[in-house]
């Protein structure tokens, strides 16, 4: 039986900050385990990271947890299904960070005359010697047997390897006589659909060393297609009905064809063979033969166009050529075997694709100013790395990312701004494209009219309104009520942030603000109708216009899945230590974390605790166990946690950066927002639901990560949200 992926992380409490380094940990082991030095996480774990089908990563641009909190009945499947949430830093560049941009050199060489043909724009003696086809080939003209791959280059780069355990069934071509520089040469290139099975042949081109088109045959897949990628393979169901042929019968026809002595021609190859099920053990691979520095890829398109002037894959025609594809690889094979490697590095071939990305920036430059944004960031992100960015270790290994949203990847995986595309575009492509993908970033919006404009009035709303939750009032007590004893009482339930006498009603009230959800609740659920001081009591929260569905919004906080199998304790005595309260609760059954808050400044533990069960059933158990427990003296009071992980720190941060801003409103702000926070809900609510759609799309064993990334504006900073797991048979997250 097939394993599953499964996700360990040690988010709770306060160590629930990630990093984008460490986000981006994260997503280089998820797409290529152990390859190109990729460790696992040192903040979570991936068990059985080979059979993982995919990773898609959903941003939501420029939202952040503020915008979750404070929509988050609105957000009912990102609660209900994503287990594991972490805080991230608000980054200004966050595409660029996400897949390891943000951090290296940018190109030192000007956009001028890069393409001209003069002595100014052809490398110097000392930088061709330190060009990556030098520094593997030497200056010197070699014949072809020269450049074909070894067999530990084959293995390094996926090709199906005689013998391998992962080639069962291969068909040998059995071309075994010795490679001389006379052999001759045949370009090879596949197209595939998306079936049940996976990636299946659906047509097949093989030429000669002339260019002549020895085989451009259809091909009949095995299992039912999925979906005809007509935008890539060009392949409709209208083009496959009346075909007979199948893959066996091309294997044959293969063997037939290639001579004893032949040497295959591609551009990334060990894909090709591997769809066509093949083994073939003398090869020239175009995509590294023109090497790059840290293995780093050139596409195919770029390279027809830089070194043999040719326009291939354009995007007026029906998807791709093999034909067209394979002529294009040999030609670029013969072209380096004739001129030699020092020819080939004269064309100095990075700066020209330097200048191709700078030509499609500007392109769009007007466009991007248009909506007001930062052009320069755009031309600075350009792909000059001192190492591989995640997204050409991904090309190393022959995956293809996807990038999906305002901006996606263009033809030399440059971000391109994409100002007209709606969310509702964004989901149609992306149910096509994703299952086509081991990598996909989808980008949603709700749109700039609702983005860092908005941001104070709507970080003041959630800020009263949390106020509010944790605030309670108790009373009527007498005039002489003792006011200790009832700070004492209250004080069981957790830890007091402030507490007032309120005098202007006719008997006096008092009203305490606690530092947690759960206190709050705590002294609701246990104190209303207690006696308290000498007087029977009444304890309610404030009754506002926005607290109308407080009770509604606590009843899902209680069944968020972040919460399950957690409980919170109040009613420690501060005395007690970690190590204290850890003997303590061993008894527990299936307890797995203990989590003690402190408090922000003083660094001091609070007189509550939080507790994590690996069953929920456990945890359900361990609340009636507590609700009778005297620990030390001290009477122990309990319930289902409100906000045991993330969400207690950044509470804690919302009302202390509110005190430190002392409490100012900003009415203007507000009144704006009032006008379309109606509109604004129902765009969030749909939004949450073409995440669903998308979700419940993607095959199980998939990672799936949804980001706020934050924002970071000269409307104000707040910090971002990240929810992760791996889908499972039961469409939830592991």
């Amino acid at each position: 039986q097939e394993k599953s992926s499964r996700l360990s992380a040690a988010l709770f409490g306060e160590d629930c900050e990630i990093s984008h380094d460490q986000l981006y940990e994260l997503l280089k082991y998820a797409a290529l385990g152990k390859c190109h030095s990729a460790t696992q996480p040192s903040w979570c774990h991936i068990y059985h990271q080979s059979h993982l089908a995919g990773v898609v990563v959903i941003v939501l641009h420029e939202m952040s947890q503020l915008h979750f909190y404070k929509f988050y009945l609105q957000f009912k499947h990102l609660r209900k299904v994503f287990r594991h949430r972490f805080t991230l830093t608000p980054s200004a560049n966050f595409l660029a960070s996400l897949y390891g941009e943000g951090a290296n050199p940018k190109p030192q060489n000007t956009a001028q005359g890069l393409t001209s043909s003069s002595s100014e724009c052809m490398p110097k003696s000392s930088d061709l010697q330190s060009d990556p086809i030098i520094r593997k080939y030497g200056e010197k003209k070699r014949g072809l047997t020269s450049y074909t791959l070894t067999l530990e280059e084959q293995k390094k780069n996926y090709y199906p390897i005689k013998g391998s355990p992962g080639c069962k069934g291969y068909i040998y071509t059995e071309c075994d006589q010795q490679r001389t520089d006379s052999s001759p040469l045949f370009g090879l290139d596949c197209e595939m659909c998306l079936t049940a099975k996976g990636n299946e042949v659906t047509r097949v081109s093989l030429v000669d060393a002339q260019g002549q088109c020895l085989l451009n045959e259809l091909v009949k897949p095995e299992s039912t297609v999925v979906n005809y990628r007509t935008r890539f393979s060009g392949i409709t169901k209208k083009m496959l009905l009346p075909v007979k042929t199948r893959l066996s019968d091309i294997q044959t026809r293969l063997k037939k064809m290639l001579p004893r002595d032949a040497v295959l021609v591609g551009h990334s190859l060990n894909a090709d063979l591997q769809a066509l099920e093949m083994i073939h053990p003398s090869v020239i691979d175009t995509s590294l033969l023109f090497a790059r520095n840290e293995g780093r890829r050139f596409k195919l398109k770029f390279l027809a166009k830089a070194v043999l002037g040719k326009d291939i894959q354009c995007e007026q025609k029906l998807g791709h050529d093999p034909a067209e594809d394979a002529r294009a690889a040999l030609e670029l094979a013969q072209f380096f075997i004739e001129q030699g490697p020092a020819k080939v590095a004269e064309l100095n071939l990075e700066m020209l694709l330097t200048t191709e990305k700078l030509a499609e920036a500007s392109q769009n430059k007007d466009a991007l100013q248009l909506q007001g944004c930062r052009v320069q960031e755009q031309l600075n992100e350009l792909p000059y790395l001192s190492k591989p960015c995640f997204l050409d270790c991904l090309r190393v290994t022959g995956q293809n990312p996807l990038l999906l949203g305002r901006q996606e990847l263009g033809s030399s995986g440059l971000c391109q701004s994409n100002l007209s595309t709606s969310n509702k575009q964004i989901l149609q492509r992306a149910l096509e494209d994703v299952p086509l993908s081991t990598f996909s970033i989808i980008e949603f919006s709700l749109g700039p009219e609702y983005m860092a404009s908005h941001l104070a009035g709507l970080c003041e709303k959630v800020r009263s309104k949390l106020t509010d939750m944790l605030t309670i009032y108790a009373g009527p007590f007498e005039e002489s009520f003792c006011l200790k004893s009832v700070k004492k009482e209250f004080g069981r339930c957790g830890p007091i942030r402030s507490l007032r006498v309120v005098t202007e009603t006719y008997q006096p009230y008092v009203c305490i603000q606690y530092e947690v959800l759960e206190a709050a609740q705590l002294a609701v659920e246990s104190l209303n109708g207690a006696e308290v001081a000498g007087s029977c009591i009444k304890v309610q929260r404030p009754v506002t216009a926005a607290m109308l569905d407080c009770d509604v919004l606590i009843k899902e906080l209680e069944l968020d899945v972040e919460n399950e199998g957690v409980i919170y304790v109040a009613g420690l005595k501060k005395s007690l230590t970690e190590t204290d309260l850890q003997e303590e609760f061993s008894q527990l059954k299936d307890l797995e974390t203990l989590f003690l808050p402190k408090d922000r400044q003083s660094g001091k533990h609070r007189n509550c605790c939080f507790l994590k069960f690996q069953k929920s059933q456990s945890a359900v158990d361990a609340l009636e166990v507590i609700n009778s427990w005297t620990m030390k003296g001290s009477t122990l009071r309990s319930r289902n946690a409100l906000a045991s992980g993330h969400l207690w720190r950044w509470i804690w941060q919302m009302k202390y950066s509110n005190e430190k801003q002392g409490g100012n409103m900003l009415y203007e702000k507000m009144e704006q927002l009032c006008d379309s926070e109606q509109d604004l809900r129902k765009k969030v609510k749909k939004l949450d639901h073409r995440i669903k759609k998308l979700y419940r799309s993607l095959q199980n064993n998939t990672l799936c990560v949804v980001l706020f990334p934050g924002v970071n504006s000269m409307h104000g900073s707040q910090s971002g949200l990240g929810l992760m797991g791996i889908k499972d048979d039961g469409g939830r997250s592991a």
